[in-house]
């Protein structure tokens, strides 16, 4: 029995080559660190599970994504300590790699900076799920919001992959954090000359047979300018679902010329005069 277990030590103690001769790495060492990884993971998911059972089911997505990132702190911590309990040298492991771990910090700069974010996304509730968003010009709705990037899928069901770093580098524009309801709008001009309470009558006409415009608030119309070719107004309207808004804009439109047609108001198209002067 003793010759076992002295062959068993014997084989514990065997030890592993890493390429360096400071860094004393044991087959102990690794069974070792595998049996706190494990423990690691078990205490996690207990404490997981213990967390979110009364939470719903928003706050728990958000608990999930910070989670995420905290277990591997925990698991980086536990490495360490268990490295440092089986008596392995972490200066010199450290020494060793300075290189390395100097080239891995300057590459995942802006991986941590897209983590941060994330974290402060969640944390100050500037953007939900389903929230429609408009950021460098692009307008999606949020469908998935994770550590390091936001995913949205826009207008022509294309899926818009955001590094989350963006969100504290550039405005961002929630356009359903007051609601789902936004205010949209179409601009016409029309000739000069044209009877302007006619055109405010058509326009609110057109905005008012739209099914999806609604009735409160009522839509309006605002005579923008005396432009360079045509009378500028601007019917602005409210609607349920601004990301859909494309559609209705353009069915108005549809009915705006039709409406013009027959009451004779021309939409004028930009003219300039050319005066010649002969000496």
């Amino acid at each position: 029995m003793k010759e076992i277990i002295k062959e068993i030590t014997k084989f514990l103690n065997l030890r592993i080559p890493i390429g360096s001769k400071d860094v004393d790495f044991t087959i102990k060492t690794v069974l070792f660190l595998i049996i706190a990884l494990i423990l690691a993971k078990y205490a996690l998911r207990c404490f997981k599970k213990f967390s979110t059972s009364k939470l719903q089911n928003e706050d728990k997505n958000k608990f999930d994504t910070i989670f995420s990132f905290a277990s591997w702190l925990v698991y980086l911590i536990t490495f360490s300590i268990a490295l440092s309990s089986a008596g392995v040298n972490l200066s010199a492991i450290l020494v060793a790699s300075s290189a390395l771990l100097i080239g891995v910090g300057l590459a995942l700069q802006t991986f941590f900076q897209d983590i941060i974010s994330g974290i402060f996304i969640i944390l100050d509730k500037s953007v939900h799920v389903g929230d429609i968003i408009e950021l460098d010009g692009k307008v999606g709705r949020v469908e998935d919001i994770k550590l390091r990037t936001t995913r949205a899928v826009t207008i022509n069901n294309k899926v818009l992959v955001i590094p989350n770093h963006k969100y504290l580098t550039n405005s961002l524009y929630n356009w359903t954090q007051n609601g789902t309801t936004t205010r949209e709008s179409v601009k016409v001009g029309v000739a000069y000359g044209s009877d302007v309470v006619l055109v405010k009558k058509l326009l609110l006409q057109a905005a008012d047979e739209h099914p999806k415009v609604y009735k409160h608030p009522a839509p309006m119309v605002v005579f923008e300018n005396f432009g360079d070719s045509a009378l500028e107004f601007k019917l602005v309207f409210t609607l349920g679902d601004s990301f859909q808004a494309l559609i209705p804009q353009s069915d108005i439109r549809f009915r705006i010329d039709e409406l013009f047609r027959e009451h004779k108001i021309s939409i004028p198209f930009p003219q300039r005069d050319v005066h010649i002067i002969k000496e």
